[in-house]
């Protein structure tokens, strides 16, 4: 157990590390961009007496370094500045949006699992099999396709022809949870198309290879029925891979949310990425950008934690 804490005491504290790193780019992004803040509020005409009290107000007037360690302690306290053009504060407006991206993804997620898991078993079982054939084929040929190809499609099969999903619009989950359910499905089975052809092709690479490990020898030789060496013996060491294409994917969702978002018209983080980045309401856009990168390094903190749990060698190992 003490081992397993010091493993994510470290693991924390490089993970701390590249939040700094991070916070340092999102905040000299604003710096690094042409132009000037002042001139996308005010216009090119604007006099400089106004855009001397517009940088008053916004601080932009004072020192870098002075301006960045406020804007990072304000932001551990969970403010992320207001937006000059809407006013609304950029935190209420990423927790506004927030529960439907979180909705896609994990949707989608499930979406993909679900398909990956029992055919990735299958095709890793049957290793060189037709089923394997066919799964590899069609896994590569979807990985082919771009998200919104994917999304235009199912749209136009599901939606418009067979008429069995909304092609757009959105019904939170506390309003309605069936309605909310399908207004969902579209978006999440894009996401998961994509993301479920290479955690099948994950698992079912890592299966093949583990049964052929001596262990599973054994246990073939004890008797055991093919059922329960898959998923008591084979599967649980075969899932490494697979985990970390997990955590890493995060950030791959939510790149593929901002687009699936746009193309069936979610109110979800990634749209109001869009609509920032499209306003040039920079303060916005840099508040998001912070947000999906602080998401991103605490999902894969997550993972590792989730690994030392699945093989608690690694702990020892790094202890």
């Amino acid at each position: 157990m003490a081992q397993r804490v010091a493993y994510l005491g470290r693991r924390a504290g490089h993970l701390l590390a590249v939040l700094l790193l991070l916070s340092v780019g999102t905040f000299l992004m604003l710096e690094l961009l042409p132009g000037n803040l002042t001139d996308s509020l005010l216009g090119d005409n604007a006099r400089p007496q106004d855009i001397a009290l517009l940088e008053a107000q916004l601080g932009l007037d004072k020192p870098l370094p002075q301006r960045f360690g406020a804007w990072v302690w304000n932001a551990v306290q969970g403010d992320l500045g207001r937006s000059p053009l809407s006013g609304e504060a950029v935190t209420e407006a990423i927790a506004h949006r927030l529960p439907v991206s979180v909705q896609l993804m994990l949707f989608a997620q499930i979406l993909a699992l679900a398909m990956a898991l029992p055919l990735g078993i299958w095709a890793g079982y049957r290793e060189g099999g037709l089923v394997d054939r066919l799964v590899s084929s069609a896994s590569f040929g979807v990985l082919a396709v771009p998200h919104f190809v994917l999304g235009l499609l199912l749209i136009l099969v599901l939606a418009i022809w067979l008429r069995w999903f909304p092609a757009t619009g959105y019904v939170p989950f506390s309003d309605n949870p069936f309605e909310s359910i399908r207004s969902m499905t579209l978006p999440s089975l894009t996401l998961a198309l994509v993301e479920a052809p290479v955690y099948l092709r994950l698992l079912r690479s890592d299966l093949a290879t583990t049964l052929r490990e001596e262990f599973v020898t054994v246990a073939r030789a004890k008797g055991l029925p093919d059922w329960q060496i898959l998923l008591r013996h084979a599967l649980r060491p075969s899932m490494f891979s697979l985990i970390t294409v997990m955590g890493i994917n995060i950030g791959h969702l939510i790149g593929g949310a901002v687009i699936i978002e746009t193309v069936f018209a979610l109110p979800g983080v990634g749209r109001l990425l869009i609509e920032a980045i499209t306003r040039r309401d920079y303060l916005t856009l840099q508040g998001v950008v912070l947000f999906i990168g602080t998401t991103f390094v605490v999902v894969n903190l997550m993972v590792d934690a989730l690994y030392s749990v699945l093989d608690p060698r690694l702990s020892a190992r790094h202890g």
